[in-house]
């Protein structure tokens, strides 16, 4: 068949276009490295039930969304997993199974399909025993990472103003490589193929004679097949639809891998070929088998044990809650991002200072900002990725002198940049070596032992330590070109209104402390491509200092309280907000604009910061068995965790949020007796103080989701890290300059997390559960919002989270359904 002999109809184009929409939709988007955030990996089937995505992801892949049997025995051989969770989990499933039967099936692997919906390339494969797939992949990732690249390539390829299927068809015309593999008259049907991405996924279809009823299954397949590049390009799209706009480089995306798959299968046609491959197509579309099913039911009932071994712990702890006490006010008030590392740190300062308050609040404070440095060209949100930035704030010197700094800032960047270009250049980057190569010794041995840093902090290019220190963000209107669409500042006439809401969602509206420190987080790395994934996900990948400097200068203008007393909060003259930074590598605290601190809290401020030392001590003491480092003595422990920050060869310079499990909504007393061991992301909340549970909506629709994302790419990362993870990050290759990474020199783009988050080389760190969210919030309220949000009600009722309410005394009731809760047992 010529591909062009069938024009596309407009009856077929609307088809087609509604297919194209509902595979793109499957795949999850992959944000870049410079802003890198948990993505649920399994986003795109959040329609359907938790079983219902594990059978698709089966027929597929062969694989699906339960662990191998081999890892639910280990868990039942320690201890793990108890007989009475296996027992608990066959009631919630309904199952007619006993103990024993699942004990006894866990001798036996699950059975799996052979293949999934495989591409022509795999079929080959196993036919001739060859390389066809990754070849296929290699030559679209090639493409790919030449076509999108942000700036890392010295050389950019020529037909980048094209469209992705444009440039594709000119390369692989005159592309060799294809040839050399056989295919002799590969470029030949290039050139014939329509220059519509449309009309050739709509011939490939046909080509391959794919069924109606299994075309949407099969595109979907062919996305995955290059799901690297298939989740960058899905990101372009989400980012073009928050503006919008469109983006079509997915659908381009689709139809190179679709050509591929349709002349590889003219140029290699055979009957053989033919009868494996509608044999592939048919075993793809049958039903789950009997025997399939029968081990699905074991593997559901297996990871229901698993989480509610969790989940029975914590309700145990809820009840043994001591109760609210006496709202005395605090010596300090310090308020910390939900993250589960915060979790840790809390505990900590809690411990050397009982009379401290602690609160948990996402690490955006709930300002909606963007963010541009000092100098800089770009702004860069700072808000979770579902959402979007209200205004632009600006990085000012706080003595008025911005114009000099910024120049003097991009000068020296730009001769930085200007260095770095000459020493990789293909002229000097041999001779360069020669020539002032042993200039670099003692740099590569401090480096080497985590003395110094082998580059500067990112955050602090171009600046000088104490330049640095007299730039900050400010909310006032800046007049000065910029690259961000949104207000410069924060305007005056809204200022009341946010702080109003912030303070409401802190369920912080009355007995101010007269420090409340605000406390985001970021992480200290170096040669770590992820970095910014140890960084905070409610600031889109960013640290979260510049939303609590932002909080902290809103809630401290005399203006704005003055405007908060006709709102029924009254914060204290003497009360003052901190901003300040948590360093979760290294669980050191770093305080912000303290100068700016009345002289009469001088005693107050040497106590906070004496405070958080010993926390400090406290919390890296906690994970100094889990970093390698338990066997050292107390005092060595801190200068070890620094060095692990400042070393370039550390693979895992921190767990991250490795092990989350839960998220807790409720006042902090409800869990402050109990050690949650940093698996629980911790959210301040007082359903009593949340009129019309606007407060309550917020949480159920912007951190438990979340924290949904970041559980699931926890998840997906132990499940199958080959294809929703990024492997091992020793042989990881930046693309693009902040795409993502290839592993190795070859193939495709890697999405999720390296092998190294997850695995510490023996055993499997992080336990891949569902999230369990346990909520202190009437029953009636969460149905309501539930009913209302698309979103939340596919996550809760399709499974991909289990959702638990708490009473007034500490009891846990489970949702069912809709309207239907039951004691937790």
């Amino acid at each position: 068949m010529n591909p062009n002999d069938a024009p596309l109809t407009e009856q077929s184009t609307a088809e087609l276009d509604r297919l194209l929409d509902a595979a793109c939709d499957r795949i999850a988007p992959l944000w870049p490295l410079n802003h890198f955030v948990a993505v649920n990996p399994f986003f795109g089937l959040r329609d359907l039930t938790f079983q219902e995505a594990s059978d698709l992801l089966a027929r597929l892949t062969g694989r699906g969304l339960y662990m191998p049997r081999a890892y639910f025995r280990e868990q039942l051989a320690n201890g793990r997993i108890a007989h009475e969770d296996i027992a608990a989990a066959i009631a919630r499933a309904g199952s007619a199974a006993t103990v024993d039967d699942v004990t006894q099936a866990l001798a036996r692997e699950a059975p799996r399909p052979k293949l999934g919906m495989a591409s022509v390339a795999e079929i080959l494969d196993r036919m001739e025993n060859g390389i066809w797939a990754a070849f296929v992949t290699e030559r679209i990732s090639l493409h790919c990472a030449a076509y999108f690249d942000l700036g890392q390539a010295l050389v950019t390829m020529p037909w980048r103003k094209a469209s992705l299927y444009a440039s594709w068809r000119k390369a692989a015309r005159i592309d060799l490589s294809p040839a050399m593999m056989g295919l002799h008259g590969f470029r030949r049907r290039v050139a014939q193929l329509p220059e519509d991405p449309r009309s050739v996924i709509d011939w490939a279809l046909a080509e391959l004679e794919i069924q109606e009823a299994a075309k949407e299954r099969y595109l979907h397949a062919a996305l995955l097949s290059v799901g690297g590049w298939a989740a960058w390009t899905r990101y372009l799209r989400w980012q073009a639809e928050l503006a919008g706009q469109r983006d079509d480089s997915m659908t381009d995306l689709l139809a190179i891998r679709l050509a591929w798959d349709a002349l590889l299968y003219q140029e290699k046609h055979s009957p053989t070929l033919v009868a494996h491959w509608r044999e592939m197509l048919a075993a793809s579309m049958r039903p789950p088998s009997a025997k399939r099913q029968a081990a699905a039911e074991i593997d559901r009932i297996l990871l229901n044990a698993l989480e509610i071994g969790v989940q029975r712990e914590l309700a145990s702890g809820f009840a043994r809650a001591p109760g609210a006490g006496a709202c005395a006010r605090p010596k300090l008030q310090a308020a910390f991002c939900i993250d589960v590392r915060s979790e840790v740190f809390r505990r900590a300062l809690e411990t050397v200072a009982p009379e401290v308050q602690t609160i948990g609040f996402a690490g955006f404070f709930g300002i909606f900002v963007a963010h541009l440095p000092l100098g800089a060209a770009q702004a860069r949100s700072h808000v979770p990725v579902i959402f979007t930035p209200r205004y632009c704030i600006h990085d000012r010197a706080r003595d008025g002198a911005s114009t000099p700094l910024i120049a003097s800032r991009r000068r020296r960047m730009g001769r930085e940049k200007a260095w770095k270009g000459f020493k990789l250049s293909a002229a000097s980057c041999f001779s360069f070596v020669e020539a002032v190569g042993l200039k670099y010794a003692a740099k590569l041995l401090t480096d080497s032992f985590g003395w110094t840093r082998p580059v500067p902090d990112p955050h602090r290019a171009g600046l000088r330590p104490r330049e640095a220190a007299r730039i900050a963000p400010t909310i006032e209107m800046v007049r000065e070109e910029h690259a961000c669409a949104l207000p410069a500042g924060i305007p005056p006439a809204a200022r009341v209104a946010e702080a109003e809401r912030i303070l409401r969602a802190l369920s912080l509206t009355d007995t101010f402390a007269r420090l409340v420190l605000l406390a985001g987080h970021g992480s200290t790395t170096v040669n770590n491509p992820h970095a910014t994934a140890l960084d905070c996900g409610a600031c889109a990948g960013q640290t979260g200092e510049v939303s609590a400097r932002v909080v902290a200068a809103l809630l401290n203008d005399p203006a704005v309280r003055e405007g908060l007393k006709a709102r029924g909060i009254t914060i204290p003259a003497d009360t003052w907000f901190v901003p300040a930074l948590h360093d979760t590598t290294t669980d050191e605290v770093h305080l912000f604009d303290t100068d700016c601190l009345p002289a009469s809290h001088g005693p107050d401020l040497l106590a906070l910061r004496q405070w958080l030392m010993q926390a400090g001590d406290l919390a890296r003491m906690e994970r100094a068995g889990m970093l390698g480092l338990g066997h050292l003595p107390d005092q060595r422990v801190a200068t070890a965790v620094r060095d692990r920050s400042r070393d370039w060869s550390q693979v895992r310079p921190e767990w991250a949020l490795a092990n989350n499990a839960a998220f807790i909504a409720a006042p902090r007393w409800r869990t402050a007796g109990m050690d949650l061991g940093g698996r629980a992301f911790l959210h301040e909340y007082v359903w009593h103080k949340d009129e019309g549970f606007k407060i309550l909506e917020l949480i159920m629709t912007a951190p438990m989701v979340v924290a949904n994302w970041i559980n699931m790419q926890y998840y997906g990362s132990v499940l199958d890290n080959r294809r929703f993870g990024s492997g091992n990050k020793v042989l990881h290759n930046v693309v693009g300059g902040a795409i993502g990474v290839l592993e190795g020199n070859g193939g495709d783009l890697r999405v999720g997390l390296p092998l190294q988050s997850v695995h510490d080389g023996r055993r499997w760190v992080h336990e891949p559960v569902r999230l369990s969210v346990f909520i202190e919030a009437p029953e009636a309220a969460m149905d309501d919002i539930i009913a209302r949000h698309d979103l939340v009600r596919q996550l809760v009722e399709n499974q991909w989270l289990h959702l638990f309410a708490i009473d007034a005394e500490g009891r846990v009731t489970r949702r069912v359904s809709a309207g239907r809760w039951e004691a937790f047992a």
